[in-house]
């Protein structure tokens, strides 16, 4: 997954109006600052003190050293005391990463009795601070704010849950999906503008002929197919289902050698996301299955039917959740069918196959199942049911003239009875504000039925992510209402549309 040590600079702005006396203080309590941050566990990413901007050519040769420094994700900033904004001008300009302006204090109550002057003159983030945000508006430069005590968990938290998007940001760049084959034919939502995305994302999108690959799963030798056989049966319960042992294992085994021949060939080629198509397999024995399901439990990207836009979000939401503790899970994901019934309607969510297994709740079978689709031999695959809980389902779609992220509130549930004869993994949600309501704002919007899917990111993270890259972002959940929906994708087409 992630290969730098990322780090987050802490720059806190001031001046020389007040002296070498307020500036030791300012220097000190930003010093002070960052020491409790890294300590207080509540953060993902190291926070690196920098000295104290007050000049606009240091202010602009930091920046510029964080553009150039590859392990430093994004930047930090406050303004302890009054910080002349337009000493910002050219650094702000010239920044290309992600920016957090935290608008705090280092004191958290006002000093009633002892209060003065050189206090008050000292400790003026409430007056620096507006100053400082009043030329991001002007500039037009993206960046997030965050409000409060800078001791507090919460806000502590929210600095974590911001360092995530960042990373999501800084790695959206590196990002390079390989296409096995092409889209399926005469669908829509899958397309979409190559060339664009590398421009407003950094995705590299290439596409491989399917027999490269085959001829990389054909070079896998059979010790090593042997070796991860084991490794499933070890790991998974077999669910024969009437099978004949031999039999269903060389089904299995053929899974295992996809999964080493794709691995192998993603390495080589430098490709963290990866896209197949049931209608072109080439020399390939099954549609990958379990072999998908495996690697998007490593971390890469996927999407199906050739959903290049999917892969990468998936890939990119994977980076943005790693090493979260007690993650839940993210996956590619599709709307299959709904359950109408008044007080339990619910989309059930699956794929033929490519469900990834973190977010499943409970045992992983592996089962081999004929599939109709791809006229090859039965694919081996890992079925589960998802856990439960709330999450987010996303979908990025080309409008054109543009693109879109649709960002759902969903909450997971537990279906009422087994479906001992669906063969995949399957997840069950009913989106936000509610069934009705949630599928006409996805429609209205464009959505796809593909879905990068998260239990662990949010909303708001996604939609950080979606500023940082200058893209229209709308959000279905709670206080969604079908009239201020259609008025706000009105608003947004005025002011999205080139």
């Amino acid at each position: 997954m992630l290969k730098k040590n990322y780090q987050f600079w802490f720059c806190t702005g001031s001046q020389d109006l007040y002296g070498d006396e307020c500036l030791s203080h300012v220097a000190e309590h930003s010093q002070k600052i960052v020491e409790e941050l890294n300590a207080s566990g509540n953060l993902p990413f190291e926070v690196v003190w920098k000295p104290t901007l007050i000049t606009n050519e240091l202010i602009r040769k930091t920046f510029n050293e964080a553009n150039m420094d590859e392990n430093c994700a994004g930047v930090i900033t406050w303004c302890h005391t009054f910080s002349p904004a337009k000493s910002w001008i050219l650094g702000l300009q010239e920044f290309r990463k992600p920016l957090l302006h935290l608008h705090t204090q280092f004191n958290r109550e006002i000093p009633y009795d002892t209060i003065d002057m050189d206090f008050m003159n000292e400790n003026q983030a409430a007056h620096g601070d507006r100053e400082f945000g009043h030329i991001f508006s002007r500039l037009k430069v993206e960046r997030k704010v965050i409000v409060g005590y800078w001791a507090d968990e919460k806000i502590q938290k929210q600095i974590g849950s911001w360092m995530r998007t960042a990373i999501g940001i800084v790695e959206s760049s590196h990002v390079r999906v390989m296409r096995i084959a092409d889209n399926m034919r005469n669908v829509a939502v899958t397309e979409g503008d190559k060339v664009e995305a590398q421009i407003k994302f950094g995705w590299e999108v290439d596409a491989y002929p399917v027999n490269e690959i085959a001829e990389a799963v054909a070079a896998v030798s059979q010790e090593d197919i042997n070796a991860l056989v084991e490794e499933y049966y070890d790991k998974y319960e077999i669910l024969l289902e009437g099978r004949d042992e031999k039999e269903f294992r060389k089904h299995v085994a053929v899974q295992a050698g996809i999964e080493i021949g794709f691995e192998r060939f993603l390495e080589e080629k430098n490709y963290q996301a990866i896209v197949t198509h049931f209608g072109d397999l080439g020399a390939l024995r099954q549609l990958p299955g379990l072999a998908i399901q495996r690697l998007m439990e490593k971390g890469y990207g996927f999407g199906a039917e050739g959903d290049w836009k999917t892969a990468a979000m998936v890939r990119i939401m994977k980076i943005m959740t790693q090493g979260m503790k007690d993650a839940k899970g993210t996956s590619f994901m599709e709307d299959y069918t709904y359950n109408l019934v008044p007080g339990k309607e619910g989309i059930l969510q699956a794929h033929m196959l490519e469900v990834c297994p973190t977010i499943a709740e409970g045992p992983i079978s592996i089962k081999c199942q004929p599939l109709s689709m791809g006229d090859r031999e039965d694919p081996a695959r890992l079925v589960f049911t998802s856990k439960t809980g709330p999450a987010i389902a996303t979908s990025l779609i080309d409008l054109g003239d543009r693109f879109r992220l649709i960002i759902n509130d969903v909450n997971c549930k537990k279906v009422e009875k087994p479906m001992p004869k669906l063969p995949v993994a399957t997840a069950f949600w009913t989106p936000e504000p509610d069934l009705q309501t949630g599928a006409q704002a996805w429609i209205l919007a464009g959505g796809a039925h593909h879905t990068a899917f998260s239990y662990d990111l949010t909303a708001e993270q996604m939609g950080d992510w979606a500023a940082a890259m200058g893209i229209e972002a709308v959000y279905i959940d709670k206080d969604t209402t079908i009239r201020q929906f259609k008025n706000e994708l009105l608003w947004n087409s005025m002011a999205f549309s080139k």
